[in-house]
C-alpha cells in the first residue's frame, strides 16, 4: 500500500481510504471481515459519516482496538448548528471513541449548500466548537454533483478547511468545464496545502432506466450509481486516479464487494496511458451526475 501526506495535516494516509459507506446495511460479521480486509492490506484512514444507516455502529466495536493506528474521519450531513453539535457527539458515541481525526461538512455540493453551512448559526459552528472542545482535530468538506468542485473551491476561500473529498474519475476529466473546475480547485488547494481526497473513481453511470429518487430495486450494488465491477475496469480508474499526484487517495466505493478487486488495483497499477485507453473504450461510460439521487 502506498501513503500520501494528508496536506497540512501530515498524516501519512493510505491512497486507499475504506469508504465505511460500504457498512451501512450490513450486519456485523460482513462489517468484520470488510474492516479486516482493509487494515491486512494496509489502509489506515477510515471514512464514515453519521448519515451511512449502522455504519457507524458497526465500526464502533473495532475503535478502541486501532484508535492509534487509524485516521478516523466522520461527517455531518446536518445545516444548522445545534443539530449538528448534536449529531457530532452522537458519531462519537456510535464510534466508541472521545475523539475523530477529521469531521468533514458532508454532502455539500452546491453554493446554497454552502450558504447553509458557513451561516452565522450553520453546522460549521458546531464543528469549530467541536475542535475547540478537543473532539475534532481538523475539519473538512465533501460533497458530489456536477458544482462540487467549483462550490469546494468557493469553500476554501471562506474558510481553511484542512481537507477536501470531491469527485474526479477519467469520465468527469473528459467534461471540460468539469476539468476546468477541478484544476482550479487543486490549484488552490496546491496553495493552502490542502489534503484533496477523491470519490467516485470506479463510478461507470446512472443506474439504467433510474430518475432521480426512485427506488433502486433490483440493483446489483448497495452504490446510488453503478459502479465499474470488473477488475480490469477497476484496476484502470483506480490507476488513472491515482496517477495523479495532487490526490492523497481515493475512497474505496460503498458496497463490501467491491473493495477487493479496489485494493489489488492499487497495488498492481497499470501505466496511465494504458489506463485511459481501456476507459475510453466503455461505450456506457458516463457521468454518475446525469441524474441525481433525491
Amino acid at each position: 500500500m502506498e501513503y500520501r501526506r494528508l496536506g497540512r495535516l501530515g498524516h501519512q494516509s493510505s491512497v486507499i481510504i475504506y469508504g465505511a459507506a460500504a457498512l451501512a446495511d450490513v450486519d456485523q460479521e460482513v462489517a468484520d471481515r470488510s474492516v479486516q480486509q482493509a487494515l491486512d492490506a494496509g489502509v489506515n484512514h477510515l471514512d464514515v459519516a453519521a448519515g451511512y444507516g449502522d455504519a457507524e455502529l458497526r465500526l464502533g466495536p473495532w475503535i478502541p482496538q486501532i484508535r492509534d493506528r487509524v485516521f478516523l474521519a466522520t461527517k455531518t450531513q446536518l445545516r444548522d448548528r445545534e443539530p449538528a453539535w448534536q449529531q457530532i457527539n452522537d458519531s462519537l458515541e456510535r464510534l466508541q471513541t472521545d475523539r475523530v481525526d477529521l469531521l468533514q461538512l458532508h454532502a455539500v455540493g452546491d453554493l446554497d449548500e454552502l450558504d447553509r453551512c458557513t451561516a452565522a448559526d450553520g453546522s460549521l459552528q458546531a464543528a469549530l466548537r467541536a475542535r475547540d472542545e478537543g473532539m475534532v482535530a481538523a475539519i473538512g468538506i465533501t460533497g458530489h454533483g456536477p458544482q462540487a468542485p467549483a462550490t469546494h473551491l468557493e469553500a476554501l476561500r471562506r474558510f481553511d478547511f484542512a481537507t477536501v473529498l470531491t469527485p474526479l474519475n477519467h469520465r468527469l476529466a473528459g467534461d471540460l468545464a468539469y476539468r476546468s473546475d477541478y484544476e482550479a480547485l487543486v490549484e488552490e488547494v496546491r496553495r493552502q496545502d490542502v489534503g484533496l481526497m477523491i470519490i467516485k473513481a470506479i463510478a461507470r453511470r446512472n443506474w439504467p432506466g433510474v430518475a432521480a429518487g426512485q427506488d433502486r430495486g433490483e440493483q446489483r450494488y448497495a452504490t446510488w450509481y453503478e459502479p465499474l465491477d470488473e477488475a480490469d475496469k477497476i484496476r484502470a480508474a483506480v490507476s488513472w486516479v491515482l496517477a495523479r499526484n495532487e490526490i492523497t487517495g481515493l475512497a474505496s466505493a460503498g458496497d463490501v464487494r467491491l473493495l477487493a478487486d479496489t485494493l489489488a488495483a492499487e497495488a498492481d497499477r497499470m501505466p496511465v496511458q494504458d489506463a485511459e485507453v481501456l476507459l475510453q473504450g466503455l461505450d456506457d461510460y458516463s457521468s454518475p451526475f446525469e441524474r441525481m439521487p433525491a
